[in-house]
């Protein structure tokens, strides 16, 4: 075993690698960025080093620097965790040639799986099924979408050396494919430097399952079972769970054999992954077919962990070591049902547009709620850390197991809804809602399971408008009565010098103004009103409440919750167990006679780089339009005219950094 290793990543991974590293008695070396100098990763190892500035281009790509920190430290031995370099054969070869040992596969089996096409291509003389495609080498756009046309619509564009979603777009209509191809190669060449693509046919309700596979050097092979990965927005994972709902032992078996297939092909060593798009046909039926391999550790390790009760980056350190396998397959067993999800900083009522901003509150599920073995939260950040718009828009991975699916459902909503972020927008209230959609909660999963479901998954309110409006009330009484202390015009007992008294908020719930009216009765007893709206029928009831442990225990109109509030400003983010919701207040007085502007300006939804205009000033255009693609996260972002209108004015260059809602245009009505 090594007994110092470099990790050539950031955030959640490094943390992860770093804690197995420690219970085996490794020593750990941490790299950082400008960005991150404070990060959590870097607490977590023995030593660091400054690698560059905060872009990935200018840090944790330039691996030449990452090699001098590993020789300098004394390090044996280089984790590449999963991104950045995990995946470049050159830098596998570069670890060798400067005495390191990469922990991975060798740069031949990285270059034969690395490009999509070749993998294919490699997969076919195999005999591993594929879907039909245009795997070659010819690029010339023409014939791209030639062989689009040939194979039939709907097509999938995915970049060859891609991976993560990036670089990747479906195609519905022949017309549509040359914009579709150009934004595809514009990202794959800003993620991985290579804007090759391939083509292939669209399966109809498919799903995304992929095999865990494990070589070592002395030509051992195992394959620990199967995730689900179906549920996606944008090509990116939400929700992984392990074993596949549906799965029988004799596809099992015979996906696993595939895979292992695979990893011999290309003499694979270390933790690997090979994905297969599921075509589920009538009567229950699958056929499966390889789609990619990824040559390193998944995001999604640790349900495999969770069922296997194997340690996997324990696994990859004895394998780099040249110890065999720990375990033969007939050794490996499941135990029940695990599902992980990803908590990201991204706005999904909002096209899931990512978020930025700093951690003011980060709370995670009390670890006393569940058994050790039930719960797990892999995560690179604590309460007062930035999400910059350099890296990737995950905040952490919440992994649950029960006995079975059932069980492993209802402690995944339980452990969500102890997540408190405030800060920054996050996807926790819309994997709730995901989990009790009907389609997920009976296992009717597909790639398009969020398309189908978005009635019941987006601009939901959870809480509820009178429970959220009373709760934030309450919550602004008592910090109010905290300010003042002995005020008695403040004192929540109902002390006034003449009859009944009274105070009035506006509350801005989703977009939505709630007027709402509090009236103080003798006794200290509270009613609070709730002026009716559109689709909510006026409220009047009393409000009582009490604090204890920074929890409100909460009743008003019939209804009772718990409820924690943190006030940021004017916001107050009301957290229940039956979900979240924000809250603004208004000063009535500040905002009287306050008119809102119309429409004419076009702003950046977050911070990122401007990548193109699609209009000049001048121009005419219509609602809907594409008029500028910016990047952010590493993901484009089309923003689109609001109304039909003329361009007055473009604001920025191509290439230009831009602040959140920053006016990138002027848009004049038609």
């Amino acid at each position: 075993m090594f007994s110092k290793i470099l990790i050539a990543n950031r955030g959640e991974i490094a943390c992860r690698v770093a804690a197995t590293a420690r219970r085996l008695g490794v020593r750990t070396v941490a790299v950082y960025s400008d960005a991150d100098a404070r990060a959590k990763h870097v607490a977590a190892c023995d030593e660091a080093v400054h690698i560059g500035g905060s872009a990935p281009k200018d840090s944790y790509l330039r691996w030449e620097r990452i090699l001098a920190a590993a020789q300098a430290t004394g390090a044996q031995a280089v984790h590449p965790g999963y991104g950045f370099l995990s995946e470049n054969e050159e830098f596998a070869q570069a670890c060798a040639d400067a005495g390191l040992v990469f922990i991975g596969p060798p740069p031949s089996a990285i270059e034969s799986m690395g490009l999509k096409a070749g993998s294919k291509q490699l997969m076919e003389k195999a005999g591993v099924p594929l879907v039909p495609g245009y795997h070659g080498s010819d690029q010339d756009p023409a014939r791209l979408q030639a062989e689009a046309d040939r194979i039939g619509y709907p097509v999938l564009i995915k970049a060859s050396a891609g991976g993560g979603g990036k670089g990747m777009r479906a195609v519905d209509r022949s017309e549509d494919f040359a914009a579709a191809l150009a934004s595809c190669q514009r990202e794959a060449i800003n993620s991985f430097g290579d804007d090759a693509v391939l083509i292939e046919k669209y399966v109809q309700r498919p799903r995304h399952i992929e095999i865990q596979v494990f070589g070592d050097t002395l030509g051992n092979y195992v394959y620990l079972f199967e995730r689900d990965c179906s549920v996606q927005r944008r090509h990116q994972k939400v929700l992984e769970e392990a074993p596949a709902p549906g799965m029988t032992e004799a596809l099992r078996a015979q996906m696993g054999a595939a895979a292992v297939a695979a990893a011999r092909a290309v003499n694979y060593v270390g933790a690997g992954t090979v994905e297969f798009i599921v075509e589920q046909r009538e009567g229950g039926a699958m056929d499966f077919f390889f789609m990619e391999m990824n040559t390193r550790l998944q995001v999604e390790h640790p349900v495999t962990e969770a069922i296997t009760g194997e340690d996997l980056v324990e696994w990859q350190l004895r394998v780099a070591s040249g110890e065999p396998l720990p375990k033969r397959q007939d050794e490996l067993r499941i135990i029940g049902h695990a599902i992980e999800a990803r908590i990201c900083a991204e706005n999904p009522d909002n096209q899931f547009l990512p978020s930025t901003g700093t951690l003011q509150v980060y709370r995670k599920p009390a670890a006393s709620s569940f058994s050790v073995a039930d719960v797990r939260i892999d995560d690179g950040v604590r309460e007062g850390d930035a999400i910059s718009p350099f890296y990737d828009s995950m905040i952490a991975k919440l992994i649950v197991r029960g006995d079975n699916r059932a069980q492993a459902l209802a402690r995944l909503d339980a452990a969500l809804a102890q997540t408190q972020i405030v800060g920054l927008a996050t996807n926790v209230q819309f994997l709730r809602q995901v989990l009790r959609s009907p389609s997920f909660a009976q296992a009717r999963l597909d790639t398009a399971l969020i398309e189908r479901e978005k009635d019941v998954l987006f601009h939901q309110d959870p809480v509820g408008v009178p429970l959220a409006v009373a709760a934030a009330t309450a919550s602004a009484l008592l910090g109010e009565q905290a300010q003042q202390g002995a005020d008695p015009f403040s004192r929540r007992d109902g002390w006034q010098s003449h009859g009944t008294t009274g105070r009035a908020w506006s509350w801005v719930i989703e977009g939505a103004t709630v007027n709402a009216r509090l009236r103080y009765l003798p006794g200290g007893a509270l009613v609070l009103a709730l002026e009716a709206q559109e689709d909510l029928p006026a409220v009047e009831a009393p409000l009582v409440f009490s604090l204890a442990d920074g929890v409100l225990d909460l009743e008003f109109a019939g209804q009772r919750t718990r409820a924690q509030v943190h006030r940021l400003g004017e916001q107050f983010h009301v957290f229940t167990p039956r979900g979240a919701q924000t809250l603004t207040g208004i000063d009535l007085l500040a905002h009287a006679g306050e008119e809102h502007a119309e429409g004419g300006r076009l702003t950046a939804p977050m911070p990122g780089k401007l990548v193109s205009f699609a209009v000049k000033a001048g121009d005419s255009v219509v609602a809907g339009q594409a008029l500028a693609v910016m990047e952010a996260m590493k993901m484009e972002h089309t923003i689109a005219a609001p109304h039909d209108g003329v361009v007055e004015e473009l604001l920025y260059q191509p290439g230009d950094q831009i602040g959140d809602g920053a006016e990138l245009l002027r848009l004049a009505r038609a």
